[in-house]
């Protein structure tokens, strides 16, 4: 378990499903994702995904929770994940739309990049983000992460935009 000022990460477990489901259904938190919200045998996938990372490399995306608090705001951290046909350190994030506006992304970021050079001894940590989701795009640049370059990741839309921080 990791803390931040006002966040508690944690190690993602089966319990948690209905809240990742339900935050990566939500139309809300999907405004950017080409593919939309996740259906329910999509997000199964996907959290199976997520576990098995664990167990590989005893890190991945966190189950986030609120100081505080029980309820989980959103899932994030660090996770290899294909860039075209190269496998990269990727930092990505989703939290509930009730979350939003408050600077938990921020701080997730920065303390993800942090912990993925200092704990992890990483020395490239990148980011995948829609050209229109300015939100997302300002948090990476608070962070210090800058634009490297374009990635064509989904067929027939603009490219995404690739960040990256270098230790």
């Amino acid at each position: 378990m990791h803390n931040s000022n006002r966040l508690v990460l944690d190690k993602p477990q089966t319990a948690d499903f209905g809240r990742f489901y339900e935050i990566h259904s939500a139309p809300k938190t999907n405004l950017f994702n080409p593919g939309g919200p996740m259906n329910m045998e999509k997000a199964k996938e996907v959290f199976n995904e997520w576990l098995t990372h664990w167990n590989e490399y005893n890190f991945g995306a966190w189950a986030i929770k609120l100081k505080g608090t029980e309820t989980i705001a959103g899932f994030g951290g660090l996770s290899y994940r294909m860039y075209g046909d190269e496998l990269k350190l990727n930092l990505g994030y989703r939290f509930d739309a009730a979350c939003w506006g408050q600077g938990y992304a921020t701080e997730l970021a920065k303390y993800t990049i942090g912990y993925g050079f200092s704990e992890l001894q990483k020395d490239k940590i990148f980011a995948i983000v829609r050209p229109k989701h300015a939100v997302s795009i300002k948090v990476l640049e608070k962070c210090g992460m800058q634009l490297s370059g374009k990635l064509n990741d989904v067929p027939g839309e603009e490219e995404s935009l690739v960040y990256i921080i270098e230790k």
